[in-house]
């Protein structure tokens, strides 16, 4: 594993809002060597699990190896694909159903690029970053989410 501190913070407190996305987009319209951009949003479903639907989800991380594994993927997915920009946000604490959870931008000079890069993102994040999710369900239940 890789030693180097990463550089910037990957987590939000609660769900990440409208107003975080829409201002991370408005912040690229100065890069004019930009063609185009990319978003994944993953959002809490109202799963239905043994007769209960799922309310909330509480994430939780051990911060300092999921900032790493998320280095990590950043300089592999620069290395692999030509991106100008790649940022990656994820939730911790409470996100209720219908709240958004995982923001992933690419921004690269080409269209194609950058649907290749962030179905790759998307993918290295679920399989390699160690976020827990405590689904809590209507009745205050809760069990632990498994990802897929």
């Amino acid at each position: 594993m890789e030693t180097s501190k990463p550089k910037k913070k990957s987590f939000v407190q609660g769900p990440i809002s409208a107003e975080f996305i829409g201002n991370s987009i408005a912040k690229h319209q100065t890069k004019t060597s930009i063609g185009a951009h990319n978003i994944f949003l993953g959002q809490v479903r109202a799963d239905e699990i043994d007769g209960k639907t799922v309310a909330a989800i509480d994430y939780s991380a051990y911060e300092e190896m999921a900032e790493q594994n998320f280095y990590e993927i950043r300089e592999a997915a620069f290395e692999k694909y030509d991106l100008t920009c790649l940022h990656i946000y994820h939730s911790l604490g409470l996100v209720k159903a219908g709240e958004i959870c995982l923001f992933v931008f690419v921004s690269a000079p080409r269209r194609k690029v950058v649907y290749e890069a962030l179905n790759y993102l998307v993918e290295e994040i679920k399989e390699k970053v160690a976020i827990f999710g405590k689904e809590i369900f209507e009745d205050e239940t809760y069990t632990w989410k498994k990802n897929n």
